[in-house]
């Protein structure tokens, strides 16, 4: 694609980073064909190809508009355009630079900003998160019950192994994960406890920054990646193998910390070790031994749903189905598994209409084949399909987390 970006644009890192991006598109359009949003509304500007063209439009100076911000805000971020993409054009990050130009140069509607502000206020901070979901939790029984699918019920978490093993993996905790579904950490450090490897949490780790760059708040982004950077530090010079990822989602963005922050003189080497350490659990998994695994799998009978940070984003397809096949369990054949569920992070929050659309189109493929349990490997994707599903839907390290 010829680009002629105006100059206060390709002076800037950023810029630079979105011509090359730009000029790998060859207008193909395999694209279209794999974007949720294009096969929900049929219009060109809500897939790839068209939110392209609108970026490149207002990189080269034209007039940007509402119009414009409407039809990226809708973009779900899911990358399967990337996984169909024959060029290799990097979607993704052309749509966050875009998404953040667009957001410093159009007004948005007061109460979009008040929204967007207390979602960035409220659920990247642990603390704050928390004592608002117990509120909700406590009141549970009494909401109506619409609002009451919408708050996760209490989970029992049951013991966390001490540290016990020489082979040590530190553990991000996560913002809304630790309080929301806390039994998928204490899961996997009791699964990895029975492997020989002991689980870390550093106490001032906090949110990944995803919730942030999605809402375009880039700095403050930035500032949660060199919070957990500086927070595990001291363990990776003191030999910890691995940062260990159970939401894809956080995954995602800490194996992306390295390019992120390069531009940073500070923190560009750090952020490059870090992102080189970092594992989704799936993968720390499929690297051991895993004979002496005992799991009850009995048969059951799982329908899995592989986020879309997962398969698109950190390219893993097929890592969590071939361990659950391994260790017993049968899994149902999922149609158009290459399709979001429409959590994708805030999007759930933001376009709530549109993600209900794609959620109960997902469920309806998922419980096709009639499973017993619905599994994921991503909080978000876990909490939005169980707003409208029949069946539990969990995480796939809790089916590890019970021995023979």
């Amino acid at each position: 694609m010829q680009t002629s970006l105006i100059s206060a644009v390709l002076n800037t890192p950023a810029g630079r980073e979105a011509d090359a991006i730009l000029r790998s598109c060859v207008h193909c359009g395999f694209c279209t064909a794999t974007c949720p949003t294009y096969q929900l509304l049929g219009d060109e500007l809500d897939g790839p190809r068209g939110r392209i063209y609108l970026i490149k439009q207002m990189l080269e100076g034209r007039p940007v508009t509402r119009e414009t911000q409407v039809h990226l805000d809708r973009c779900l971020s899911c990358r399967a355009c990337e996984t169909t993409c024959p060029s290799g054009v990097r979607y993704g990050r052309l749509a966050d630079i875009g998404r953040g130009i667009a957001e410093r140069q159009i007004h948005r509607p007061w109460t979009e900003r008040v929204y967007r502000r207390l979602l960035r206020a409220v659920i990247p901070h642990a603390a704050r998160f928390g004592t608002l979901l117990r509120i909700g939790q406590a009141l549970r029984p009494v909401l109506p019950t619409a609002l009451r699918a919408k708050v996760p019920a209490r989970q029992e978490t049951g013991a966390w192994p001490a540290p016990r093993h020489a082979r040590r993996m530190l553990v991000l905790a996560g913002c809304a994960q630790s309080s929301a579904t806390p039994k998928t950490n204490a899961a996997a450090t009791r699964v990895l406890d029975r492997l020989g490897i002991s689980l870390l949490v550093a106490p001032t780790a906090g949110c990944c920054g995803a919730l942030s760059q999605h809402l375009n708040a880039e700095d403050e982004a930035l500032d949660f990646m060199r919070r957990n950077i500086d927070a595990w530090w001291p363990y990776i010079e003191a030999g910890s193998e691995a940062i260990v990822m159970t939401a894809s989602g956080c995954g995602v963005l800490v194996k992306d910390y390295g390019a992120l922050l390069q531009h940073d003189p500070h923190y560009a080497a750090k952020a490059a070790r870090v992102s080189a350490l970092t594992r989704d659990l799936a993968e720390v998994l499929a690297g051991e031994y895993l004979a002496g695994l005992r799991v009850s799998a009995n048969k059951r009978r799982i329908a899995f749903h592989a986020p879309c940070t997962l398969q698109h984003g950190q390219q893993l397809p097929g890592v969590v189905e071939d361990l659950l096949t391994k260790l017993g369990f049968e899994l149902t054949e999922v149609r158009d598994d290459h399709l979001c569920c429409g959590s994708a992070g805030s999007y759930s929050l933001l376009q709530p209409e549109l993600a209900r659309q794609l959620r109960d189109g997902k469920l309806d493929t998922l419980q096709a084949g009639k499973p017993e349990l619905i599994a994921t490997a991503n909080v978000g994707c876990q909490l939005h399909l169980a707003t409208g599903s029949d069946v539990p839907v969990l995480h796939w390290i809790e089916l590890l987390d019970c021995e023979d």
